[in-house]
């Protein structure tokens, strides 16, 4: 009786046994040995194979292996049969855990990269075949892993005993399992690794012991495609978030802003959905609530699915960024607004004048809600590793929508400032004398319905303010004895001394790329 096609899992994670259906008559049989719809509708990964290989043995007793490799690898058998065996080399709870099935025709097996892999033929002339995701190169051989196949702890039970079984010299020499270093995970990409969401990625996937490669622009600029395109083995990574941008507001306003913007929010982005397609990476890529006119009227908020109309050029770089990314199938866009991380920010900025003197008036009539890296990076890897649904996701913190200038009151009164400090004023007030200036959206309020249902709820603004002005204490003692050198107010005294505090003395405070960090 014919098979039906069904994929069933083992007690090794991710490896998975299929079976295929086989037609025969009396001219032999036929079997659709790869089929990715009905495969991946089975339950299979959409592993993208590019390489198809043959290993043709001639004797029964030949024996293979044992061979974990840096690839996923579908395993079946054209003629003949063998005994099949895996063992997980990947570090974690199964190292060293065995499963053996018999293959022919009928079965074939999916197995996950640092599964340790080996076959016994059974019968003459057996064909064994197997599709990966990767290309074979020489430089591939340092990340395999090698298993003896005699190892006692595994005890694999061969049918043939391996003393009259036909193996090679090489495969008669690999170590036992005690002499293994157990396989780690892939590592990410992160791309910005010095941007506020790129610090926090860091440290989020340092705390959590996830293996990553932090790259800034001195390895990867965006705007220069053609310097890192060949520059790395893409297929060597788990997946590429990418946290980097041109954020420079106004400045993209300018001749020379403007290409810049493009070159690294558009077509550097573009360049990268493609090396990620072409090494079938999913792709983390961050936008921004610029992509909008803010038009919505206030109390209302940007879906998903809200057409993007942007207002600036930084908006419509962002925008092309989007459609590039979104090229790719295996994609999260995640929409964001307000950034607050570790670094210069609307926030941070405000601390500084609240501890320096400075009554600043504030914009306020732009609506929206913070975004703290920590929530940021938090549901960027949440949906990573989770599996959610590709698309696109916006994320800020939640709570209720408040203005520019109601944020720069919660900061006053968070260290323990007078708020009334802090006074009203309109975006055309505080752009009045400006030569050079970007249009902002008057609501920024993005819906986070989608990212909710997929498992993460961000934390509502207020509290991570609170928690986020708290870490800033720790480093900056309010009043006096500042070790300037080592703490935030030195950054950004720094960064905006020649901007800010002259336009807070003239009774506004900065609204730029300095208040925003947006990616």
């Amino acid at each position: 009786m014919t098979k039906e096609l069904n994929v069933r899992a083992t007690n090794i994670p991710g490896l998975l046994v299929i079976d295929l259906p086989v037609h025969g008559d009396n001219r032999g049989w036929f079997k659709e040995n790869w089929q990715r719809e009905k495969m991946r509708a089975a339950g299979l990964p959409d592993f993208d194979p590019v390489q198809n290989n043959i290993s043709f043995n001639t004797s029964v007793g030949t024996t293979r292996g044992i061979h974990a490799e840096p690839w996923d690898k579908y395993v079946s058998v054209a003629s003949g049969r063998i005994f099949g065996a895996w063992v997980d080399l990947r570090a974690g709870e199964s190292f060293g855990r065995v499963v053996t099935v018999e293959l022919g025709p009928d079965t074939a097996i999916f197995v996950p990269r640092g599964v340790g892999n080996a076959f016994q033929t059974l019968e003459e002339n057996t064909a064994y075949t197997y599709l990966v995701n990767d290309h074979w190169s020489a430089d591939a051989l340092t990340a395999y892993s090698f298993l003896n196949l005699a190892d006692e702890s595994t005890a694999i039970d061969w049918p043939i005993d391996l003393a009259q079984a036909e193996l090679s010299e090489k495969d008669r020499k690999h170590p036992r399992l005690h002499e293994i270093t157990p396989l780690t995970p892939d590592p990410l990409l992160i791309v910005g690794a010095s941007g506020q969401l790129g610090r926090e990625l860091v440290r989020q996937l340092t705390a959590q012991n996830i293996p990553f490669e932090a790259v800034d622009r001195d390895r990867l600029d965006l705007g220069t495609p053609e310097k890192w395109r060949n520059a790395f083995r893409w297929r060597s990574y788990r997946a590429v978030i990418n946290a980097a941008a041109y954020t420079a507001v106004d400045n993209a306003e300018t001749p020379e802003g403007r290409r810049e913007a493009w070159a690294a929010n558009a077509h550097g982005v573009a360049a990268l959905a493609s090396v990620c397609e072409e090494a079938n990476l999913p792709l983390v890529h961050v936008s921004t609530d610029y992509v909008f006119d803010g038009t919505l009227p206030v109390g209302q908020e940007y879906s998903v699915e809200h057409p993007i109309a942007p207002l600036s050029v930084y908006g419509a770089s962002k925008a092309a960024g989007e459609s590039a990314a979104t090229a790719w199938r295996k994609h999260y866009l995640l929409r964001t607004s307000w950034v607050v991380g570790e670094g210069k920010n609307f926030v941070a900025t405000m601390a500084s004048l609240a501890e320096r003197g400075v009554d600043p008036a504030v914009v306020s009539d732009q609506w929206g809600r913070p975004t703290f890296t920590q929530d940021l990076a938090g549901a960027a890897l949440h949906l990573l590793f989770t599996g959610a649904p590709y698309g696109t996701y916006h994320v800020s913190n939640s709570g209720e929508v408040i203005t520019w200038a109601d944020l720069a009151r919660a900061v006053y009164t968070g260290t323990g400032h007078d708020a009334a400090r802090v006074s009203n004023t309109t975006t055309e007030e505080y752009f009045a004398n400006a030569q050079v200036f970007a249009p902002r959206p008057a609501n920024s309020a993005l819906d986070l319905s989608k990212l909710i249902a997929a498992g993460f709820t961000p934390r509502d603004h207020r509290d991570a303010l609170a928690e986020y002005l708290g870490t800033l204490s720790s480093t900056w003692c309010w009043g006096a004895g500042l070790d300037l050198g080592k703490t935030i107010l030195a950054r950004i005294w720094k960064i905006c001394k020649n901007i800010v505090l002259a336009k807070a003395r003239a009774g506004s405070a900065v609204i730029d790329e300095v208040a925003h960090g947006i990616p």
